[in-house]
């Protein structure tokens, strides 16, 4: 027997493919405002953008801290073999935010002004992408409703204040702050 001849063989009636049907085309086109992409963009893939940007650009200082902050993320990734979502880079963000802010004070401490400002201008970037911090006078209306919400008459119910402000100010206020501010105004 050939080998070929399997292949060569005409198919029989029954194993004929059946003809392509032509269905109707439809065209779909969405209109992308950059403000709906920025507010569905996720953070990693706005910093990947931004890295792009940075690199048509030459922008090399922006650039370099972007790519830490991306080494970071994907050092975090590795490490708990998870990908990570906005929380969780807010997270890495502030970090890296409070390192940057350690680092001046000790640059500064020791002379070392030169240094201090790279730091600065990395933590000005790190910066821009955390959400914006919230006023006094927001903070204190949300303790306010907090307080409200859950009918704490006392600083044993302190606890539970946090419990309904945490979420709400994740990133955007110190909540060392804020549990004292809760605690005054429970006494």
């Amino acid at each position: 027997p050939n080998a070929n001849a399997c292949i060569d063989a005409p198919l029989s009636r029954k194993a004929r493919a059946p003809k392509p049907v032509a269905l109707p085309r439809f065209r779909l086109f969405v209109f992308i405002t950059p403000e709906i992409t920025e507010s569905c963009m996720s953070l990693k893939a706005q910093l990947t953008e931004d890295m792009k940007a940075n690199m048509k650009s030459g922008d090399k200082q922006k650039l370099a801290v972007i790519r830490l902050i991306n080494a970071a993320i994907k050092q975090r990734e590795v490490d708990e073999r998870v990908e990570m979502n906005d929380e969780q880079v807010l997270s890495i963000l502030k970090k890296m935010l409070k390192q940057r802010k350690d680092s001046i004070s000790q640059f500064e401490a020791a002379g070392r002004d030169d240094l201090a400002d790279i730091e600065k201008y990395e933590s000005g970037i790190i910066q821009a992408y955390l959400p914006q911090p919230l006023s006094q006078d927001e903070i204190d209306a949300m303790i306010a409703q907090a307080i409200a919400e859950t009918g704490a008459n006392g600083p044993q119910a302190m606890g539970k204040v946090i419990a309904v402000l945490k979420p709400q100010l994740a990133g955007r206020a110190d909540m060392g702050k804020v549990s004292g501010q809760v605690k005054a105004a429970l006494s």
